[in-house]
């Protein structure tokens, strides 16, 4: 770690994190094992054992937790910047756990969480208001001025806030996106629940962002990066966990509301003349049945209908 009152001190300096990188190499290698070695086995013939799209999105879980792991943002924000630890977090806790949820196969899930014991602690650990809770108690005590002051100070503190804020943001998700279709709610329930997500963050980013003095003391400290000083330091992490939390989880609320409710809405709003094949009836056909007026019917018709009343006329 950079000395703490080192006014020479450049945020930029290289650190090296083999723990990450042995940590990032071992998911990949995980994942390749599991679906090169173990998926043709545990899928039915013919049916792929993960899509392109679930590629793409574990890729994406990979780089993101590298970057957030990793020299500088993990660098910065342990030694000079809190704003810099909010945006870690943020990409800990907000961003990265849906990708890994849709990076994860559904045969891959079932053969680690197993149907016994496992799958019904699973299954109760997922349940939107246990998960939910779970979750924002995490993001909570993850603000506690203590808590930040000794993390940065201890690493496998600091390790281990960051897996329960991941483990714990991966069953919020399971009821919205995850592989368990029958884990999952309908869309008014998953908008619902992600609104209710989206109103923590605002709790710490308004506390953040008003605060009269220094939160942390940790940053409090003559190094300035960027020429920030520590209130707006505190200000801008507050605004980063509003609009990564709160905007972040609103861009998915209109998005699921869009989907579930414009099904159909092109076909219902074309206004295009629908052409109509008439087939040909043959009059001599026992099983036609004509149908046209003739002017005597017409008649006949009114002639039966009583005329109606004249008015009294009043003199």
């Amino acid at each position: 770690m950079l000395a703490k009152f080192d006014i020479t001190a450049d945020p930029w300096a290289f650190h090296a994190h083999p723990e990450v990188w042995a940590l990032v190499l071992l998911i990949i290698g995980a994942y390749i094992y599991a679906v090169r070695v173990i998926g043709p086995t545990a899928v039915p013939p013919g049916t792929p054992i993960v899509s392109r799209r679930q590629k793409v999105y574990f890729v994406a879980t990979v780089v993101l937790l590298w970057a957030a792991s990793d020299w500088p943002i993990h660098d910065i924000g342990e030694t000079y910047l809190y704003s810099a630890h909010m945006l870690q977090h943020m990409m800990l806790s907000y961003f990265l756990p849906p990708l890994a949820v849709l990076a994860m196969p559904e045969w891959l899930l079932r053969l680690i969480i197993g149907n016994g014991k496992g799958y019904t602690a699973f299954r109760f650990m997922t349940k939107p208001v246990v998960a939910g809770v779970l979750f924002n108690m995490t993001v909570m005590v993850t603000h506690i001025p203590g808590v930040v002051n000794t993390s940065t100070e201890n690493g496998p503190l600091h390790y281990s806030l960051h897996f329960a804020l991941v483990s714990t943001a991966l069953l919020m998700w399971m009821p919205v996106i995850g592989p368990f279709k029958e884990l999952q709610m309908g869309y008014p329930g998953k908008m619902v629940y992600l609104f209710l997500q989206s109103v923590i963050p605002t709790v710490p980013a308004g506390w953040l962002t008003f605060a009269d003095g220094v939160v942390y003391k940790h940053y409090d400290i003559p190094v300035r990066v960027w020429g920030i000083n520590v209130i707006n330091d505190q200000q801008v992490a507050g605004g980063i966990m509003k609009v990564g939390g709160t905007m972040f989880m609103w861009t998915i609320i209109i998005y699921m509301f869009f989907k579930r409710f414009s099904v159909g809405f092109d076909e219902q709003q074309r206004f295009r003349r629908v052409k109509t094949v008439r087939r040909a009836v043959d009059p001599a056909d026992p099983g036609h049945a004509d149908t046209t007026l003739t002017y005597e019917q017409v008649t006949d018709v009114f002639d039966r209908v009583p005329a109606a009343p004249e008015p009294e006329r009043t003199t």
